[in-house]
Protein backbone atom coordinates (compact mmCIF):
# COMPACT_ATOMS: atom_id res chain seq x y z
CA UNK A 1 0.00 0.00 0.00
CA UNK A 2 1.27 3.05 -0.78
CA UNK A 3 1.12 6.28 1.47
CA UNK A 4 1.30 9.86 0.69
CA UNK A 5 4.40 11.44 1.88
CA UNK A 6 2.55 14.71 2.48
CA UNK A 7 1.41 16.19 5.77
CA UNK A 8 -2.56 15.80 5.94
CA UNK A 9 -4.99 18.09 6.79
CA UNK A 10 -5.48 18.70 10.44
CA UNK A 11 -6.81 20.84 12.51
CA UNK A 12 -5.23 24.30 13.66
CA UNK A 13 -2.38 23.82 16.50
CA UNK A 14 -0.71 25.44 19.22
CA UNK A 15 1.20 25.24 22.19
CA UNK A 16 -0.33 25.93 25.55
CA UNK A 17 0.95 26.50 29.09
CA UNK A 18 -0.61 24.05 31.84
CA UNK A 19 0.09 25.84 35.08
CA UNK A 20 2.66 24.16 37.12
CA UNK A 21 2.95 21.12 34.93
CA UNK A 22 4.97 22.83 31.64
CA UNK A 23 4.02 23.46 27.98
CA UNK A 24 2.58 21.00 25.69
CA UNK A 25 1.03 21.06 22.19
CA UNK A 26 -2.91 20.51 21.49
CA UNK A 27 -4.55 20.06 18.45
CA UNK A 28 -8.47 21.98 18.64
CA UNK A 29 -11.37 21.98 16.24
CA UNK A 30 -14.52 23.95 17.45
CA UNK A 31 -16.82 22.11 15.88
CA UNK A 32 -20.58 23.17 15.60
CA UNK A 33 -21.75 26.03 18.54
CA UNK A 34 -22.38 24.37 21.51
CA UNK A 35 -20.82 20.63 20.24
CA UNK A 36 -19.92 18.26 23.51
CA UNK A 37 -16.33 18.08 23.94
CA UNK A 38 -14.67 14.57 23.12
CA UNK A 39 -10.70 14.57 24.46
CA UNK A 40 -8.32 12.74 22.39
CA UNK A 41 -5.71 10.63 24.22
CA UNK A 42 -2.87 9.26 21.65
CA UNK A 43 -1.16 6.00 22.36
CA UNK A 44 2.96 4.79 22.81
CA UNK A 45 5.18 6.39 20.57
CA UNK A 46 3.11 8.32 18.70
CA UNK A 47 1.63 11.60 18.96
CA UNK A 48 -1.92 13.07 19.03
CA UNK A 49 -1.45 14.05 14.84
CA UNK A 50 -0.53 10.38 14.09
CA UNK A 51 -2.85 8.75 15.93
CA UNK A 52 -6.11 10.83 15.24
CA UNK A 53 -5.34 12.17 11.73
CA UNK A 54 -8.04 10.20 10.26
CA UNK A 55 -10.63 11.18 12.66
CA UNK A 56 -10.06 14.65 13.30
CA UNK A 57 -12.27 15.69 10.29
CA UNK A 58 -15.32 13.21 11.37
CA UNK A 59 -15.51 14.11 14.82
CA UNK A 60 -15.56 18.14 14.24
CA UNK A 61 -18.84 17.52 12.43
CA UNK A 62 -20.59 16.86 15.59
CA UNK A 63 -18.09 17.40 18.42
CA UNK A 64 -15.86 20.12 19.74
CA UNK A 65 -12.53 18.05 19.38
CA UNK A 66 -9.22 18.56 21.74
CA UNK A 67 -6.63 16.55 20.80
CA UNK A 68 -2.89 16.74 23.58
CA UNK A 69 0.32 15.37 23.12
CA UNK A 70 1.17 13.43 26.20
CA UNK A 71 4.39 14.44 28.20
CA UNK A 72 7.51 13.22 26.18
CA UNK A 73 5.36 12.22 22.99
CA UNK A 74 5.35 14.75 19.83
CA UNK A 75 5.37 18.14 21.14
CA UNK A 76 4.25 17.13 24.85
CA UNK A 77 5.63 18.49 28.12
CA UNK A 78 9.32 18.14 28.46
CA UNK A 79 10.25 17.25 32.45
CA UNK A 80 13.37 15.45 34.04
CA UNK A 81 10.67 13.97 36.47
CA UNK A 82 9.65 10.12 35.92
CA UNK A 83 6.61 9.22 33.61
CA UNK A 84 3.89 8.54 35.50
CA UNK A 85 0.57 7.86 33.70
CA UNK A 86 -1.18 9.31 36.70
CA UNK A 87 0.84 13.02 35.99
CA UNK A 88 -0.52 12.27 32.22
CA UNK A 89 -3.88 12.43 33.36
CA UNK A 90 -3.69 15.31 35.39
CA UNK A 91 -1.94 17.13 32.25
CA UNK A 92 -5.21 16.40 30.81
CA UNK A 93 -6.81 17.73 33.62
CA UNK A 94 -5.42 20.90 33.57
CA UNK A 95 -5.87 21.31 30.12
CA UNK A 96 -9.74 20.95 30.23
CA UNK A 97 -9.53 23.68 32.94
CA UNK A 98 -6.89 26.21 30.60
CA UNK A 99 -10.03 25.65 28.31
CA UNK A 100 -12.42 26.03 30.65
CA UNK A 101 -14.10 22.84 30.18
CA UNK A 102 -16.71 21.30 32.56
CA UNK A 103 -16.45 17.73 31.35
CA UNK A 104 -15.49 15.87 28.10
CA UNK A 105 -15.99 12.51 26.60
CA UNK A 106 -12.65 10.93 27.01
CA UNK A 107 -10.93 8.91 23.97
CA UNK A 108 -8.00 6.97 25.13
CA UNK A 109 -6.29 4.79 22.38
CA UNK A 110 -3.81 1.80 23.49
CA UNK A 111 -1.73 4.07 26.08
CA UNK A 112 -3.88 6.83 25.60
CA UNK A 113 -6.63 4.41 27.55
CA UNK A 114 -4.97 4.02 31.03
CA UNK A 115 -4.59 7.80 30.91
CA UNK A 116 -8.40 8.18 30.31
CA UNK A 117 -9.03 5.62 32.72
CA UNK A 118 -6.82 7.69 35.54
CA UNK A 119 -8.33 10.55 34.58
CA UNK A 120 -11.46 9.10 34.95
CA UNK A 121 -10.12 7.51 39.05
CA UNK A 122 -8.62 10.87 39.84
CA UNK A 123 -11.01 13.56 38.60
CA UNK A 124 -14.76 11.81 37.95
CA UNK A 125 -16.13 15.10 37.42
CA UNK A 126 -14.14 16.15 34.57
CA UNK A 127 -15.24 12.73 32.65
CA UNK A 128 -18.68 12.48 30.99
CA UNK A 129 -18.11 9.42 28.80
CA UNK A 130 -15.85 6.90 28.18
CA UNK A 131 -14.07 5.21 24.68
CA UNK A 132 -11.84 2.96 25.40
CA UNK A 133 -9.54 1.74 22.39
CA UNK A 134 -7.19 -1.30 21.61
CA UNK A 135 -6.17 -0.95 25.58
CA UNK A 136 -6.36 -3.17 28.54
CA UNK A 137 -7.04 -2.62 32.21
CA UNK A 138 -3.51 -4.50 32.57
CA UNK A 139 -0.18 -4.77 30.60
CA UNK A 140 2.07 -7.49 32.31
CA UNK A 141 0.35 -10.49 32.35
CA UNK A 142 2.37 -12.75 30.85
CA UNK A 143 6.19 -14.04 32.48
CA UNK A 144 7.83 -12.26 29.43
CA UNK A 145 5.44 -9.03 29.76
CA UNK A 146 6.89 -9.04 33.61
CA UNK A 147 10.26 -9.08 32.39
CA UNK A 148 10.42 -6.32 29.67
CA UNK A 149 8.36 -3.80 31.01
CA UNK A 150 10.68 -3.04 34.16
CA UNK A 151 13.60 -2.95 31.80
CA UNK A 152 12.14 0.09 30.05
CA UNK A 153 13.22 1.72 33.33
CA UNK A 154 17.24 1.12 33.20
CA UNK A 155 17.06 1.60 29.63
CA UNK A 156 15.50 5.14 29.60
CA UNK A 157 18.12 5.95 32.80
CA UNK A 158 21.11 4.75 30.54
CA UNK A 159 19.54 7.09 27.61
CA UNK A 160 20.82 9.92 29.35
CA UNK A 161 24.02 9.07 29.62
CA UNK A 162 24.45 9.19 25.31
CA UNK A 163 25.01 12.11 23.13
CA UNK A 164 22.25 13.79 21.75
CA UNK A 165 23.46 12.67 18.14
CA UNK A 166 23.91 9.01 19.00
CA UNK A 167 21.04 8.85 20.94
CA UNK A 168 18.25 10.23 18.10
CA UNK A 169 20.40 8.03 15.73
CA UNK A 170 19.59 5.21 18.17
CA UNK A 171 16.25 6.21 18.70
CA UNK A 172 15.58 6.04 14.80
CA UNK A 173 16.96 2.78 14.31
CA UNK A 174 14.32 1.99 16.98
CA UNK A 175 11.61 3.57 15.00
CA UNK A 176 12.14 1.71 12.10
CA UNK A 177 12.07 -1.55 14.11
CA UNK A 178 9.15 -0.88 15.71
CA UNK A 179 7.16 0.75 12.64
CA UNK A 180 8.92 -0.99 9.69
CA UNK A 181 10.50 0.77 6.54
CA UNK A 182 7.83 0.25 4.52
CA UNK A 183 4.21 0.64 5.61
CA UNK A 184 4.51 4.25 7.61
CA UNK A 185 5.59 7.34 5.46
CA UNK A 186 8.38 9.73 6.02
CA UNK A 187 5.64 12.02 7.34
CA UNK A 188 4.27 9.49 9.64
CA UNK A 189 8.20 8.32 11.26
CA UNK A 190 8.68 11.98 11.07
CA UNK A 191 5.67 12.08 14.16
CA UNK A 192 7.07 9.43 15.89
CA UNK A 193 10.81 11.41 16.05
CA UNK A 194 9.20 14.18 17.56
CA UNK A 195 9.41 12.41 20.95
CA UNK A 196 11.83 12.13 23.55
CA UNK A 197 13.12 8.85 23.85
CA UNK A 198 14.11 8.81 27.73
CA UNK A 199 10.40 9.43 28.56
CA UNK A 200 9.10 7.44 25.80
CA UNK A 201 11.03 4.33 27.31
CA UNK A 202 9.96 5.50 31.01
CA UNK A 203 5.87 5.61 29.18
CA UNK A 204 6.49 2.13 28.77
CA UNK A 205 7.55 0.97 32.45
CA UNK A 206 4.71 3.11 33.08
CA UNK A 207 2.43 0.76 31.16
CA UNK A 208 3.77 -1.86 32.85
CA UNK A 209 3.15 -1.22 36.32
CA UNK A 210 -0.78 -0.25 35.26
CA UNK A 211 -3.20 -2.19 36.65
CA UNK A 212 -6.67 -1.12 36.97
CA UNK A 213 -7.94 -4.61 37.93
CA UNK A 214 -9.10 -3.40 41.05
CA UNK A 215 -11.10 -0.47 40.67
CA UNK A 216 -12.18 -0.08 36.63
CA UNK A 217 -15.26 -2.10 37.39
CA UNK A 218 -16.47 1.23 39.89
CA UNK A 219 -17.54 3.32 37.10
CA UNK A 220 -21.06 3.95 37.21
CA UNK A 221 -24.08 3.28 34.78
CA UNK A 222 -24.98 7.10 34.38
CA UNK A 223 -21.11 7.42 32.78
CA UNK A 224 -21.37 5.39 29.32
CA UNK A 225 -18.33 3.43 28.04
CA UNK A 226 -17.61 2.07 24.95
CA UNK A 227 -14.80 -0.43 24.25
CA UNK A 228 -13.69 -0.46 20.83
CA UNK A 229 -11.78 -3.71 19.94
CA UNK A 230 -9.29 -4.21 17.45
CA UNK A 231 -9.92 -8.09 16.26
CA UNK A 232 -6.67 -8.91 15.14
CA UNK A 233 -4.45 -6.92 17.76
CA UNK A 234 -1.39 -9.06 19.50
CA UNK A 235 0.45 -5.29 20.58
CA UNK A 236 -2.54 -5.17 22.92
CA UNK A 237 -4.23 -8.84 22.50
CA UNK A 238 -7.71 -8.92 21.82
CA UNK A 239 -8.82 -10.89 24.53
CA UNK A 240 -7.88 -8.46 26.91
CA UNK A 241 -9.51 -5.56 25.64
CA UNK A 242 -12.50 -8.26 25.47
CA UNK A 243 -11.56 -8.59 29.30
CA UNK A 244 -11.91 -4.69 30.24
CA UNK A 245 -15.49 -4.90 28.73
CA UNK A 246 -16.46 -7.23 30.74
CA UNK A 247 -15.11 -5.94 33.73
CA UNK A 248 -17.39 -2.94 33.40
CA UNK A 249 -20.50 -4.46 33.60
CA UNK A 250 -22.79 -1.42 31.15
CA UNK A 251 -19.98 -1.09 28.41
CA UNK A 252 -21.07 -1.32 24.83
CA UNK A 253 -18.58 -3.26 22.37
CA UNK A 254 -17.64 -2.26 19.33
CA UNK A 255 -15.20 -3.94 16.55
CA UNK A 256 -12.94 -2.60 14.07
CA UNK A 257 -10.86 -5.53 12.26
CA UNK A 258 -7.26 -5.21 11.68
CA UNK A 259 -4.14 -4.92 13.69
CA UNK A 260 -2.64 -2.17 16.59
CA UNK A 261 -1.86 0.11 13.47
CA UNK A 262 -5.11 0.19 11.95
CA UNK A 263 -6.25 3.82 13.29
CA UNK A 264 -3.38 4.96 11.19
CA UNK A 265 -3.06 2.79 8.04
CA UNK A 266 -6.21 1.37 7.26
CA UNK A 267 -8.92 3.97 8.29
CA UNK A 268 -11.79 1.96 6.11
CA UNK A 269 -11.63 -0.47 8.64
CA UNK A 270 -11.33 1.93 11.82
CA UNK A 271 -13.20 5.20 11.19
CA UNK A 272 -16.80 4.14 11.14
CA UNK A 273 -16.47 1.75 14.00
CA UNK A 274 -14.73 4.81 15.96
CA UNK A 275 -17.38 7.04 15.20
CA UNK A 276 -19.64 4.45 15.93
CA UNK A 277 -18.33 4.06 20.05
CA UNK A 278 -17.54 7.96 20.34
CA UNK A 279 -21.37 8.91 19.20
CA UNK A 280 -22.63 6.09 21.52
CA UNK A 281 -20.38 7.17 24.43
CA UNK A 282 -21.28 11.01 23.84
CA UNK A 283 -24.83 10.27 23.67
CA UNK A 284 -25.19 10.92 19.88
CA UNK A 285 -26.36 7.89 18.33
CA UNK A 286 -29.64 7.65 17.31
CA UNK A 287 -29.48 3.60 17.32
CA UNK A 288 -26.71 2.64 18.03
CA UNK A 289 -24.64 -0.59 16.50
CA UNK A 290 -23.02 -2.75 18.73
CA UNK A 291 -22.25 -6.23 19.55
CA UNK A 292 -22.68 -8.32 23.09
CA UNK A 293 -20.33 -7.80 25.78
CA UNK A 294 -18.92 -11.25 25.01
CA UNK A 295 -15.79 -12.07 22.98
CA UNK A 296 -16.10 -14.31 20.29
CA UNK A 297 -15.99 -18.42 21.03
Amino acid sequence: MAFSTETPALPPGRSIRLPGRGETFIREAPGPPGAPTVLLLHGWFVNADLNWFHVFAPLAEKYHVVAIDHRGHGRGIRTTERFRLEDAADDAAALLDVLAIDAATVVGYSLGGPVAMNLWHRHPHRVSSLVLCATSREFSVTRLERLEFPALRPLSQSVRLVPHRYRQAVFQRLVEWRVGTTKFSPWMREQILLGEPRLLLEAGAALGRFDATSWIGEIEPDTAVAVLVVTDDTMVPSARQWALAQAIPHARVFRATGTHDTPVLYPKKFVPPFLDAVDYAAGMAKSPSTTAGKPPS
